[in-house]
């Protein structure tokens, strides 16, 4: 959740606590703040010049390129009547996610995640978008790296389990690790409850083995995790770094409810 309320007019503000039935707000959400109509506070927002990181646009740095971008995002928003429906977010003191759904015209569903690196004061240092283009255009695109790998991070319990079981291709390990009400959700949208979750990773690793990932960011309340990453090997296939990131939560079992994936990898897979 991004953008800093304070730097909002009062009506705008009202209008989005009214919208949410709050009467008050740690963070503006992304979309809240895009469709508000006010880009000086978004500019606010940042401790510095603005920087964003988005799977169409690539890098956008500087407030005239910030300022272009926002006026664009909105356009589309509304061309496209999109609507959205928010699923999660954590807010810590130097680092949060968030996670929606767009609904688009034309019955596209499009999973959204972004990541906000924080200053000391709270305002934002970069943003960082991942959704996959597939539900758009039907194609995968490869996405460079917006992050190094860092070895620090490390994921604890039943995250790790899963990164582990992830990396080795052992179907039983993964599918261990989800709580009989848990799923796993594509980039491109498909929800795979756990009825079928057996059949999904067979399929995901039937190019010969695991998925490895370089770690590169972790953001983790104890109830969900984020974890930004590069693929770097599917199975037999080595392929170019390319950015995602995965959200993870724990239900009370202390296994996972839900795993969603946001990359534009494209498997090489049958």
């Amino acid at each position: 959740m991004p953008w800093i309320p304070e730097v909002f007019t009062a009506p705008a503000l009202q209008r989005v606590l009214d919208s949410r039935q709050r009467d008050d707000m740690v963070a503006v959400p992304y979309f809240d703040g895009l469709i508000a109509g006010e880009p000086d506070a978004l500019v606010a927002s940042f401790a510095g010049e603005p920087q964003l990181h988005d799977p169409v646009r690539g890098r956008v740095k500087g407030e005239r390129a910030f300022r272009a971008y926002v006026a664009a995002a909105s356009t589309w928003l509304a061309q496209r009547h999109a609507t959205v429906e928010d699923i999660d977010h954590v807010v810590l003191a130097h680092r949060g996610f968030e996670e929606v759904v767009l609904h688009l015209d034309g019955g596209v569903d499009l999973p959204f995640a972004l990541v906000a690196d924080r200053a000391r004061d709270g305002r934002i240092v970069e943003l960082r978008i991942y959704h996959s283009g597939w539900p758009l255009t039907r194609r995968h695109a490869t996405r460079l790296p917006l992050l190094q790998p860092d070895g620090a991070v490390q994921e604890s319990d039943i995250v790790g389990e899963y990164q582990r079981a992830l990396a080795a291709g052992d179907v039983d390990a993964v599918v261990a690790t989800f709580d009989p009400e848990g799923y796993a959700r594509e980039p491109s949208g498909g929800e795979h409850v756990h009825a079928d979750l057996r059949a999904f990773y067979e399929w995901l690793f039937s190019n010969g083995g695991g998925i490895r990932l370089e770690h590169c960011s972790v953001i983790d309340d104890g109830r969900a995790c984020a974890l930004e990453y590069n693929v770097v090997q599917w199975g037999r296939t080595e392929l170019p770094p390319q950015a995602g990131i995965s959200v993870y939560v724990r239900g009370e079992s202390g296994k996972l409810v839900a795993a969603r994936l946001y990359d534009d990898a494209d498997p090489p897979l049958a």
